[in-house]
């Protein structure tokens, strides 16, 4: 229990210090965006290759993957009946809602918490397959073929999109690399090691930097969608993991652990990316986005208390 609450003390204290450089605006206006970038298609790609190449392929592969797909779908089904059945929602303000209460952010939350809480950051590659795998190409292609906003490129360019995001294309080839045992020498995957090492800092000074300004659930903003979204991804979603874990799988302890953490995860910013870039339940996406991070430190710290 100690480790777990000394690696999200890490953690807090370095998004700490990333939302006082965001507040002394240290790095100017694009300096939030320079890192994201920086981020997104270097320092993260490294990581996952260089951790993903050298995993077990059993890890990559395990029912821990099928418990977290089972639970993110779960809770997307309960916001889809609510949402659509229940507030008469229209369908891209239903699939936006639904993003935002089932993704978990495997990027800037998740490899951080893998990292210092769980013990690698190979755990977080199945969850981030998967989202970038299904969950993204059913969302854009949704959004696509039902808004006027959204930028009117051809269906395939829309499903395809996914699959040239440096993430994905990195996890794939670790992948690859371990289920076909391609062991490739320390000296050549050192310089990705080493740019890789990177990633978690970096990530969390970004994402602390993106916290300075949030004002959520201001009047206006959809506060019955943010509020069942929030509840969906901090409660429903680990909730329901640690029932399948514990009861239909019968996880061992560290296993079980491993699974409801990454269900207790925060909603992932790419949600709130893909509501601007359609401009539909902004609101939602934002403020779910923040409020599930600030309230998954105590909820993961509960998980620990009660699992670890």
């Amino acid at each position: 229990m100690g480790g777990v609450l000394i690696g999200f003390g890490i953690i807090g204290t370095v998004i700490a210090i990333g939302y006082v450089v965001g507040r002394i605006d240290l790095l100017g206006p694009q300096g939030h965006r320079v890192l994201s970038q920086l981020v997104f298609f270097v320092l993260t790609p490294c990581l996952l290759f260089v951790n993903i190449s050298k995993a077990d392929v059993n890890v990559l592969f395990s029912p821990v993957l099928v418990v977290s797909t089972i639970s993110a779908l779960f809770a997307g089904a309960i916001s889809i009946v609510v949402l659509r059945l229940v507030w008469r929602r229209s369908v891209p303000e239903t699939a936006m809602g639904t993003m935002a209460g089932a993704y978990v952010n495997a990027n800037n939350i998740g490899l951080p918490v893998a990292v210092y809480v769980l013990g690698s950051a190979t755990y977080v590659a199945p969850v981030l397959l998967f989202q970038l795998l299904v969950l993204t190409p059913i969302v854009l292609t949704i959004m696509d073929i039902t808004t006027a906003t959204g930028p009117r490129g051809s269906l395939l360019k829309t499903v395809t999109t996914p699959f040239r995001n440096p993430l994905l294309i990195a996890s794939l080839l670790g992948v690859l690399c371990s289920v076909f045992e391609v062991r490739i020498p320390d000296d050549v995957l050192e310089p990705f090691a080493l740019i890789g090492a990177a990633a978690v800092p970096v990530v969390l000074i970004s994402f602390g930097m993106s916290l300075h300004g949030q004002k959520p659930l201001q009047a206006g903003s959809a506060r019955g969608e943010i509020v069942l979204e929030s509840a969906l991804k901090i409660v429903v979603m680990p909730l329901v993991a640690w029932i399948l874990g514990a009861f239909v799988f019968d996880f061992s302890h560290e296993q079980l652990f491993v699974t409801v953490v990454l269900a207790g995860l925060p909603s992932a910013q790419n949600a709130f990316n893909y509501a601007q870039r359609y401009g539909v339940g902004v609101a939602v996406a934002r403020d779910t986005v923040l409020i599930t991070t600030i309230a998954a430190v105590p909820a993961l710290v509960l998980v620990a208390a009660l699992l670890k």
